[in-house]
């Protein structure tokens, strides 16, 4: 079976360029993805596959079942929007929307997802179960996930699989990733309320730009002191807005940030532990403060099990070669050494 699903592939090979070009000269926005979902759908359905559109919005299913019945169902997701960016690499299938490209690989995620179910589709026969291919959308936005679960996607699900290009990786590579792969990216707001006055007379007001500084500082040097270095923390602030001119001690201050972790664990104690940081430099120096903290996309956890096989797949197809283990050292060290 292997020698014919290579052979398919190589006869699929040119389509997919096709489809690839296609998709990347036709990019749309997260949640805007009607042309591309058209186009999903139908190549799906040219293949045989039961397609249901307008999943989550416009995301689109394709059904493939085997013909050795049994109860597994795996699903294969990938995703179709674009960004807003202005495309300037002069290549014959740019982007032909203005102010949207295909930036972040999108369009070869598509292309994956269609040239699996196409080459799945010629050897269904083999197959033991169900696979269902999901075409997300709006993942640039981190809503389209939920609204194609809330639309039933998972249900009876045995597994998923999912991919990302990874331009560090040669070409004709494969990279598989152990435990965590992706950090979890939460948002941050920090609200610093001080009381106003004049530049000459600082003793009279309690400045919130000033404070700001030490509780971004304390932060700063608080991750590198209280938090276990193997399990690494990120937080960025990006955008600082408060006072009004530059003799008048501000009143307020407002941070915007990003938090990103790997370990569920040390993502669960982040909003206390900033916090609490926050609330002894505001205590210290008179001021009153806000934090809100806003859980965004979790981290991805790649199944050990699922990961090993998907390794030892590639590696009987490819090579090992052709196979590059990426290393997580923090899950390593847990795994052998149980810090």
């Amino acid at each position: 079976m292997l020698t014919r699903i290579k052979d398919l592939a190589k006869i699929l090979a040119p389509r997919l360029i096709e489809i690839r070009r296609h998709l990347h000269s036709h990019p749309e926005l997260s949640g805007q993805e009607q042309q591309t979902a058209a186009f999903v759908a139908g190549v799906l359905s040219s293949s045989g596959l039961h397609v249901q559109e307008g999943i989550g919005k416009t995301g689109v299913i394709g059904e493939l079942q085997g013909t050795k019945q049994n109860d597994r169902l795996l699903a294969i997701r990938t995703d179709m929007d674009a960004l807003p960016i202005q495309e300037r690499t002069g290549l014959e299938y740019a982007s032909r929307t203005d102010g949207v490209m295909h930036a972040c690989g999108h369009d070869i995620h598509t292309t994956v997802g269609l040239g699996t179910a196409m080459l799945l589709s010629e050897v269904a026969e083999d197959l033991g179960g169900k696979v269902r291919f999901l075409f997300q959308p709006a993942e640039e936005i981190a809503q389209g996930a939920r609204w194609m679960v809330k639309d039933g996607v998972m249900d009876n699900v045995s597994a998923i699989l999912g991919l990302h290009v990874f331009p560090s990786i040669p070409a004709g590579s494969i990279g598989i990733r152990y435990g965590a792969l992706t950090a979890a990216a939460d948002d941050l707001e920090i609200i610093i309320m001080g009381e106003s006055g004049h530049g000459a007379r600082p003793h009279e007001a309690i400045d919130a730009i000033w404070i700001a500084c030490q509780v971004i500082t304390s932060l700063q040097q608080a991750i590198s002191r209280t938090q276990n270095p193997l399990r690494p923390v990120v937080l960025s602030i990006g955008q600082i807005n408060g006072g009004r001119a530059p003799n008048v001690i501000a009143d307020q201050v407002k941070l915007l940030g990003t938090v990103r972790s790997l370990h569920p664990e040390t993502r669960a104690n982040l909003p206390n532990w900033i916090e609490n940081i926050v609330a002894n430099v505001c205590h210290a120096y008179g001021a009153r403060y806000q934090v809100n903290y806003c859980q965004g996309v979790p981290s991805v956890q790649n199944d050990y099990a699922l990961t090993q096989l998907c390794q030892t797949a590639a590696e009987e197809a490819w090579s090992s070669d052709r196979i590059q283990v990426l290393v997580n050292f923090s899950d390593f060290i847990d795994r052998h050494y149980q810090i």
